[in-house]
């Protein structure tokens, strides 16, 4: 409210998106009459999460590199917008991390900025398109 007109709700965790929804079905029942309406599109959350490992699968990444959590793919995407967030010199020498240090499924020590723009660049186009979709339908 307060002036804004369409406040989006981007969820990064599979666990809280259903949480997600009901907070914006519930907001919009509350602004039913006025300018503002929540979203909260699926799309982005099913882009940086399936959506990017299918992208890294085809462009050869094994899918035990991959992960679900500090793995190649979010260590990518985290070089890709902020690479002073990652000792990358660090990573290339380090043994293969395990759950004890953060990393589920996955391991971070291929990961490369290249790679983390694909993942980027497809979050970004599919939710900008949902919202453009969303907001042009009101």
């Amino acid at each position: 409210m307060h002036g804004f007109r369409n406040i989006v709700f981007l969820g990064d965790h599979g666990g809280y998106q259903k949480d997600l929804r009901q907070v914006v079905a519930r907001l919009n029942r509350e602004w039913a009459g006025s300018p503002a309406r929540a979203f909260v599109p699926p799309q982005y959350y099913a882009t940086s999460s399936d959506g990017y490992a299918q992208i890294l699968r085809q462009h050869g990444v094994p899918q035990d590199e991959i992960g679900t959590h500090a793995g190649l793919a979010d260590t990518s995407l985290l070089l890709a917008v902020a690479p002073n967030m990652v000792r990358l010199a660090q990573l290339r020498t380090a043994p293969k991390p395990g759950a004890a240090d953060g990393v589920y499924g996955g391991d971070p020590r291929h990961a490369t900025a290249a790679l983390g723009q694909l993942g980027v660049d497809a979050i970004v186009s599919n939710t900008v398109a949902a919202l453009r979709k969303d907001t042009a339908a009101r």
